[in-house]
């Protein structure tokens, strides 16, 4: 008997002489099996909703030939559960590749196979490459086209999910973590996108909702259409809960390769910069004639947003909802920032209570990242009313307070026109950390606006006049009075509190040489296992 008989005797073991090609062609079997996945009658439904396949929509995101798949092989094992497709991948393909060069980690739900519904192994799968993206420090992004969690895994699926969350808020702050909604997402589904950094919709295709039209209508009466309820429309302008928002699933990845070239690969690393094409010191002398002569008018802050920034390019975060105070990405100087800015066009750039979160949460995203904040001010004060106290202004208004308070990245303010109260104080001011503080000469830093703080302070003498005409003529002089000697830019100069009064011409080149002096800022915070938000 040959050692190797005399092997397989000892050993009991059943081996069948196979050679490597053989091997190879069921390898090659397996796999195209594993890339085919849904059958043609689903794949043929996909296509004709104008959705792209899970592979179709990696194969565009990522830089041609870099993705490497991971679990391609796995299959569910719940054979108790009676279900008959085991197809490979379990619908959801998942590995790492690059974008413009850079290393990003991805999951493509495929709905296909089992409606991309989410069961222990397909939640697995996702585990491993949320672990991975953590581990080297690299971005995550899901794309999302799943019909929730999968019925017949029942309990399995559900703690499927709980580890997919538990690792989103591991994340959070450490690596950006992106959602793109590709089709639906129900349930308990949704709160994995809502604990990521950004969420991406496409117009009439995405649906984010806890509850269907169906169930709404059978507990509430209400009917709604699926579109009204979690379509983009609502969820980018009423609910706050989508960033962006696309017309194309081939725009929608577009923008998110453009926020990623904004973005870190992680909180320890700093975010890209690029050669500047738009010159440094390059004046804005178009600022002087923006503004109108009565502080009353309003103007578009967007204007002055794309004359100050690399190119006039600048990415608008959540641009339909709470259009108060403008958000978004740019550069200056080729060095990625964030702008957060009031919006004299909405509203006359009030602070309330949906502007306020937007806010708070842009500044906290761009300090965890290590994006420097540049904030453009115009604003009159809160908004008043009922409804907005009753809701909570308060509590929603010291979140931003409390962001721009905790943030340590480089903080540059512009005071543009109206600063008034403490939605002034909030916004950035010099006593809550701005490293510079600039004013142009049309600023007015004041506690209230002229006219309320002339009916308050000149009332007695005002109420003497009996004489309408007479009446309102004195209180235009004492309004102008207010304004020369308490709302003007040079008393809050004298005191340090503006480090600078400058021409708006000179607005791009300061904000970039304030940039260049505060790269190497250090700051610590307070040792503390975390601080307590007013959420």
């Amino acid at each position: 008997m040959s050692f190797g008989n005399a092997a397989r005797s000892i050993l009991g073991c059943t081996m069948t002489d196979r050679t490597m090609q053989e091997r190879l062609d069921d390898l090659q079997e397996r796999r195209e099996e594993a890339l085919q996945a849904g059958s043609e009658r689903s794949i043929t439904r996909q296509h004709n909703k104008g959705k792209l396949l899970a592979r179709e929509r990696i194969e565009y995101f990522l830089d041609d030939g870099s993705f490497q798949e991971v679990d391609q092989m796995a299959r569910h094992r719940a054979h108790e559960a009676g279900l008959p497709d085991r197809s490979y991948t379990d619908g959801v393909v998942t590995g790492w590749g690059t974008v413009d060069g850079r290393k990003v980690f991805l999951y493509a739900q495929d709905f296909t196979v089992m409606g991309g519904a989410v069961g222990e192994v397909h939640a697995e799968k996702i585990h491993k490459v949320q672990d991975m993206a953590m581990s080297v420090g690299a971005p995550i992004i899901g794309l999302n086209d799943s019909g929730g969690a999968r019925i017949q895994e029942g309990v399995v699926a559900l703690d499927g999910y709980g580890g997919i969350f538990r690792r989103n808020v591991a994340a959070s702050g450490v690596i950006p973590q992106i959602s793109v909604i590709l089709g639906p997402c129900a349930g308990g589904a949704v709160y994995s996108p809502a604990m990521t950094d950004f969420i991406f919709m496409v117009r009439e295709t995405s649906h984010m909702f806890i509850t269907g039209p169906d169930v709404v209508k059978t507990v509430t009466g209400e009917e709604v259409t699926l579109e009204e309820l979690g379509g983009a429309g609502s969820h980018s302008s009423k609910s706050g809960v989508a960033t962006f928002v696309s017309d194309s699933e081939h725009d929608v990845l577009d923008a998110v390769k453009v926020l990623l070239s904004f973005l870190p690969s992680n909180n320890l690393e700093p975010a890209p910069t690029f050669e500047p094409v738009d010159d440094p010191g390059r004046s804005t002398p178009e600022l002087r004639e923006l503004m109108p002569d009565s502080s009353s008018l309003p103007y578009d802050m967007t204007k002055v947003i794309e004359a100050i920034v690399d190119d006039g390019d600048f990415m608008e975060y959540f641009p339909h909802w709470a259009k108060s105070i403008v958000c978004g990405f740019a550069r200056m100087g080729g060095r990625s920032v964030g702008i957060v800015a009031n919006q004299p066009m909405i509203l006359a750039g009030v602070l309330d209570i949906e502007s306020a979160s937007k806010a708070a949460r842009f500044v906290r995203t761009c300090d965890a990242f290590g994006i420097p904040l540049v904030t453009l001010i115009d604003v009159p004060g809160f908004l008043p009313g009922v409804d907005q106290e009753y809701g909570g202004i308060i509590r929603h208004g010291a979140k931003l307070l409390y962001a721009y308070c905790e943030a340590t990245v480089p903080r540059i303010s512009v005071v543009t026109r109206k600063a008034y109260g403490g939605a002034y104080v909030v916004m950035d001011s010099k006593a809550v950390g701005s490293d510079l503080t600039f004013a142009w000469p049309t600023a007015e830093l004041a506690v209230m606006g002229p006219q309320g703080a002339v009916e308050i302070v000149n009332r007695r003498e005002l109420l003497e006049i009996d004489d309408e005409g007479a009446r309102a003529a004195r209180k235009d002089e004492l309004v102008d009075d207010y304004l020369d000697q308490y709302a003007n830019p040079y008393i809050a100069a004298e005191r340090g509190y503006v480090d600078e009064v400058i021409d708006p011409a000179d607005t791009r080149s300061k904000v970039i040489a304030g940039l260049d002096m505060l790269v190497t800022k250090r700051e610590e915070q307070p040792r503390r296992k975390h601080g307590i938000v007013p959420l």
